[in-house]
């Protein structure tokens, strides 16, 4: 009797099923991308968590622990100890110390520092040190996932996720100094993850973690790969950064495809001014608010990183021209970049 009742059950059931299959259905559909993301994360930190460190500044030369004052995280970028961190973490300190997620302690040095971009490089007093990659933040896009991560406490890393919500940010810090082509994104920054990377879903750096915006609550801002890379080569060559000072404040912005058609353009943004120094060299030659900067001796420009990049091999004092839209008009600007002065 059993037997019968399961077959007339299982005629049923094939002949009229249950109304929330579709709503099943939707929920595994939901718990796979669940999972997937998780993966994604999980896998991001595995890899990339060790070369998350926990920087702390002060007390005295005999380095005793009890003296050190947490400041804030880094990312080991070279496995011979060279690490990344925020200008302002390391600022107005000789006495640096490092600590693993394992709790391994080292002694570090500062290498280096750009207060302009907040950055800073220090090398810890070890070697076969976890690395990770930096990635090229050109490519972020508005959407995109990202993963926050900081070593406030030495032991652990923390980890926060969003999405990059804008590129191209000029924001002021706290100090009152503008820092250009900021990414900004929604993974809220944790105490003493100022310093940290920011990854993406591949495990790349794509940006360092600044906390020094005014009114940052609930939003992240980093610093963007691209621009650190070229920062830290500056620092390993010269051992500062040297750049062609123009004296203005600019952001990236997309290019209007009727100016693009209008001027022959081959280019999909431009560095738009933002403030102009009176007495600045570019003040001086005539660059004006709204100006878009298309190009730096017929060298395509795109980015604020496009001009950092050609002024720091460019002779400091010797004129360059400087290709601009304003309005509806083309025109060409001599201007004769001094060097930046901290």
């Amino acid at each position: 009797m059993k037997h019968v009742l399961k077959l007339v059950n299982k005629e049923i059931d094939h002949q009229y099923p249950t109304a929330d299959t579709g709503e099943g259905q939707a929920r595994d559909n939901d718990m796979e991308l669940l999972d997937a993301y998780s993966r994604a994360v999980v896998s991001v930190v595995e890899s990339v968590g060790p070369a998350v460190v926990s920087i702390s500044v002060g007390g005295k030369q005999d380095h005793h622990e009890a003296d050190q004052v947490g400041a804030g995280s880094g990312v080991v970028i070279a496995p011979d100890g060279y690490i990344l961190t925020n200008d302002h973490v390391v600022r107005n300190t000789k006495n640096l110390r490092v600590r693993l997620t394992d709790g391994t302690s080292l002694s570090a040095a500062l290498i280096g520092k750009d207060p302009a971009t907040d950055l800073a490089v220090i090398r810890a007093n070890s070697a076969y040190l976890p690395s990770s990659i930096l990635g090229s933040s050109h490519r972020l896009r508005v959407g995109q996932l990202v993963i926050a991560m900081g070593n406030p406490f030495g032991f652990q890393s923390t980890v926060s996720t969003g999405v990059v919500s804008a590129l191209g940010r000029v924001l002021r810090s706290t100090q009152g100094r503008l820092i250009e082509n900021i990414i900004q994104h929604t993974a809220p920054l944790n105490p003493g993850n100022s310093g940290g990377p920011l990854v993406d879903s591949s495990g790349k750096v794509v940006g360092i973690n600044t906390a020094i915006i005014a009114m940052a609550q609930g939003i992240g801002f980093s610093i963007p790969a691209d621009t650190a890379k070229w920062v830290v080569s500056q620092i390993l060559t010269h051992g500062r950064v040297r750049r062609g000072f123009l004296g203005i404040a600019a952001r990236q912005r997309p290019m209007n495809r009727r100016i693009v058609r209008f001027h022959g353009l081959d280019i999909n943004y431009a560095v738009e001014v933002l403030s102009v120094e009176s007495q600045g060299p570019a003040g001086l030659a005539g660059l004006r608010v709204g100006d878009l900067i298309v190009a730096i001796n017929e060298s395509d420009v795109q980015s604020v990183d496009d001009l950092h990049r050609f002024l720091s091999d460019w002779p400091i004092g010797r004129p360059v021209e400087i290709e601009i839209v304003r309005g509806q008009s083309r025109r060409v600007l001599m201007i004769v970049p001094k060097e930046a002065v901290e």
